[in-house]
């Protein structure tokens, strides 16, 4: 049985059209502190619209959203956003990308560079923080991508597609490693995904998505054990779950 826990982001009544095209249409959702919730649903049905708009990227239309009570009415520090792409600074080392990103808070050239190190740490790269961009893996620098949105300390982490254009083995270890740095430091986090058993694993909470206009179709809650380890995506509990998620998505592709 899942546990209530304290509303952290709250959606109320979004819409979202692009000219004649309703993108998004009556969302109400909210994220639990230290929740960890997985977007789900078919190409086109508005998953990374909703990101953009809590994070302050993209109004809506219509409709509200809030954070810790306060309307959400652009981008903040309070969020950080992690996409598909790291979009890395290629003359930069990787502490360079993240010290870039502390620019404008206040702190010394040698705060920044301690915090930079500290984030570095935090998702397992210590020592490649003399490394280029280019001399990392993908997987690599999609960890220096979020050593730059933690350096800052948001309590709310946005992630759309992190993994999606890395190697299906490279995905999967950030699919362990990213749950195992949630487990050890927790904030909110909503990950946008179109891989069911990656939503499945990561996830306290899964949500389906509609095709166009977006809507809510389903909440799932995962009440699979933590810590998760690889050993469970085998499991018949687990893909239970991972096949009435992709029947629902299908069903609605039919609707």
């Amino acid at each position: 049985m899942s546990v209530a826990v304290a509303q952290k982001v709250r959606i109320e009544g979004v819409t979202k059209r692009f000219g004649a095209v309703d993108a998004l249409n009556g969302i109400d959702l909210t994220l639990g502190d230290n929740e960890f919730v997985s977007v789900v649903g078919a190409s086109g049905c508005g998953k990374s619209t909703l990101l953009s708009i809590i994070a302050g990227l993209e109004d809506p239309t219509s409709g509200t959203v809030t954070m810790d009570g306060h309307d959400v009415l652009g981008p903040g520090r309070d969020r950080g956003v992690v996409f598909q792409q790291a979009t890395l600074l290629p003359w930069l080392t990787a502490r360079g990308n993240v010290e870039f990103a502390l620019r404008g808070e206040g702190l010394s050239a040698g705060e920044r560079r301690t915090r930079a190190q500290e984030a570095l740490e935090q998702v397992g790269l210590a020592g490649f923080g003399d490394a280029y961009p280019s001399q990392l893996s993908g997987g690599m620098q999609q960890r220096v991508a979020l050593a730059r949105s933690l350096s800052y300390g948001p309590s709310v982490l946005l992630m759309d597609e992190p993994f999606g254009a890395l190697d299906a083995l490279t995905r999967r270890t950030m699919q362990e490693w990213l749950t195992e740095v949630w487990e050890h430091h927790r904030m909110t986090v909503m990950l946008i995904t179109h891989d069911i058993e990656e939503a499945v694993y990561t996830s306290d909470r899964v949500v389906v998505m509609s095709p166009r206009p977006g809507r809510i179709r389903q909440e799932f809650d995962i009440d699979l054990p933590r810590p998760r380890h690889p050993e469970m995506i085998a499991t018949p509990e687990f893909q239970h779950v991972v096949r009435e998620i992709l029947a629902l998505i299908h069903q609605g592709d039919v609707d």
